[in-house]
């Protein structure tokens, strides 16, 4: 069953000081107000000023009054948050966004010693996320959607209202009689993410009242075979080597070669091949049987080829 906001900010224990990325919507608003009355003094904003839109120095000037008032400590990054071609706005904006937060630790460390985030994404986050990768045909660990707590670039971070529908975040906040700010990209239809919630989440809330929790579950499986294939993949990648040779590959079922290969590629080159990548170069590999057989082929952000015996990945921008 979902969780209320007050059981979730209860059951929630980072270690401290803790930073809280604020936006200045309902959903930053209220985590922000929750943490700082748990622990005053030991909590500090982030706030990310990606420079789309005009409203965005109204919603500085937002979180400027409200952190005032807490009397939490605000800092604050601006950043170029434009899209490349090929990239979605939204994939933009977050890579540029957790960037940010990232320098934001870093710059507060000397002080604040934080290496704890907290973010305010809550279940129907959850679900437009699930559904986006069941739109794009993603794998398991696509489907696993956010997790709740992770570790990247030295830094602890944490999802507490995860298990919390954003109509009972949004309910708590009104009842503490603390404004926010309403984000005008958050109605524009273009974003595939906005008409989910428009559109879709309604609906399944009149056919199937309990999706938060159900779909969470499924994620959560998802999640957990996700973990599974990261521990196969890395005893096969193991076996074959860094960088993979071609024999040692041969020997594994198709199945386990592209999860090692997405492995490896992701772990050792930041790099994801398409389905279609992959499954040309797993003929490849399978075609593989004399000296001179030649593999060059694009794959994710560059190419593969064939070294002698193993694979090898270069990325043609740095040539």
């Amino acid at each position: 069953m979902p969780l209320s906001f007050e059981a979730a900010i209860a059951a929630f224990a980072p270690d401290l000081p803790l930073a809280v990325g604020l936006s200045g919507g309902a959903d930053s608003t209220a985590l922000l107000l929750a943490c700082a009355r748990r622990w005053p003094g030991q909590v500090h904003a982030f706030h990310v000023h990606h420079g789309l839109q005009q409203a965005a120095d109204d919603f500085v000037r937002h979180c400027e009054a409200l952190c005032a008032r807490l009397q939490v400590p605000l800092q604050i990054a601006r950043v170029d948050a434009r899209h490349a071609p090929g990239q979605s706005p939204e994939d933009a904006a977050r890579r540029a966004r957790y960037q940010a937060f990232l320098v934001l630790a870093q710059s507060a460390s000397a002080q604040a010693a934080i290496k704890n985030i907290a973010l305010a994404h809550h279940a129907d986050d959850q679900v437009e996320t699930l559904l986006l990768a069941l739109s794009r045909g993603a794998g398991v660990a696509g489907l696993a959607a956010m997790p709740a707590h992770w570790q990247r670039d030295g830094l602890l971070w944490h999802r507490p209202l995860l298990q919390v529908a954003g109509s009972a975040v949004r309910q708590w906040l009104a009842g503490q009689g603390v404004a926010w700010v309403q984000d005008p990209s958050n109605q524009q239809e273009r974003y595939t993410r906005n008409r989910i919630r428009l559109h879709l989440l309604p609906v399944l809330d009149e056919v199937f009242p309990q999706f938060r929790d159900t779909f969470a579950r499924s994620s959560r499986h998802a999640a957990e075979a996700a973990e599974l294939l990261r521990e196969l993949a890395q005893a096969d990648l193991l076996s074959a080597g860094v960088p993979p040779a071609i024999s040692r590959l041969q020997t594994l079922s198709a199945a386990r070669q592209a999860n090692v290969l997405r492995h490896w590629l992701r772990e050792h080159h930041g790099t994801t091949p398409s389905s279609a990548q992959l499954q040309a170069l797993l003929a490849q590999i399978k075609a593989c049987t004399t000296r001179g057989h030649r593999i060059h082929l694009k794959v994710g952000s560059g190419f593969v080829q064939r070294n002698n015996a193993v694979l090898d990945w270069y990325n043609s921008a740095l040539l």
